[in-house]
């Protein structure tokens, strides 16, 4: 059964590092069902966010809250009905799998290997369909466009029937009309029932589909 799109809200959210602050004073309020873009250059920390807002990583100061869960406090709570797409050195694709084993893997994580007989072929091919990722199942990770490798990062995301969906980088090498197509497509997945916040390089094309959340580098002694 599939979770219910969760509200998510931030307050002052901050993460200090040895080196200084990692992103500082975040404010941000994701309707249940409703898509974010958090957007920002190299080194706004956008992907400590992202981590954050996963229950992965602890924020230094500032609150936030998953649906009923708050955060720093209930980090195992959030990580339960949050989920990740794929985030470069901790939820990277097999270059060596194909498309449809990868998602038959995510299946028997969720299932167990019983699983395997319950339309194993229709479920891998109703995963990528949800997403709009028409691949071959049998394409290697590692031949996959940009866009189509954040997709099935959503893909393997949503087996899990998550109230949120994070998703990383979702611009990163794409020409502009496929950015835009990237942003209707996500649009129309947080419309179909869970909440997803995705970061990027530029926030420009998902004006219109997304709430804008942008990101700059923290300087010591400011307030961003």
């Amino acid at each position: 059964m599939a979770a219910k799109p969760l509200r998510v809200e931030a307050e002052g959210l901050s993460l200090r590092g040895s080196r200084g602050w990692v992103y500082r004073d975040v404010d941000l309020d994701v309707p249940p069902a409703a898509l974010a873009a958090v957007g920002g250059i190299a080194g706004t920390g956008r992907t400590a966010l992202l981590l954050t807002l996963g229950g992965r990583m602890k924020p230094t100061s500032g609150t936030a809250s998953v649906g009923p869960h708050r955060l720093p406090d209930e980090l195992r709570a959030v990580q339960r009905v949050a989920s990740l797409g794929v985030v470069a050195g901790v939820t990277d694709l097999d270059p060596r799998l194909t498309v449809g084993e990868h998602v038959s893997e995510a299946l028997d994580l969720r299932e167990g290997i019983f699983g395997r007989w319950r339309g194993r072929g229709e479920r891998i091919r109703a995963a990528l369909g949800r997403v709009g990722l028409a691949v071959d199942p049998k394409t290697l990770a590692e031949d996959l466009a940009p866009d189509e490798a954040v997709l099935l990062g959503a893909a393997l995301g949503l087996v899990g029937d998550p109230g949120l969906l994070l998703l990383d980088d979702v611009d990163e090498g794409l020409p502009l009309d496929r950015q835009r197509a990237m942003w209707r497509g996500l649009h129309a997945l947080a419309a179909g029932g869970v909440t997803v916040i995705a970061t990027c390089h530029d926030p420009a094309p998902a004006e219109g589909l997304a709430r804008i959340v942008p990101l700059h580098r923290s300087v010591e002694g400011s307030t961003r």
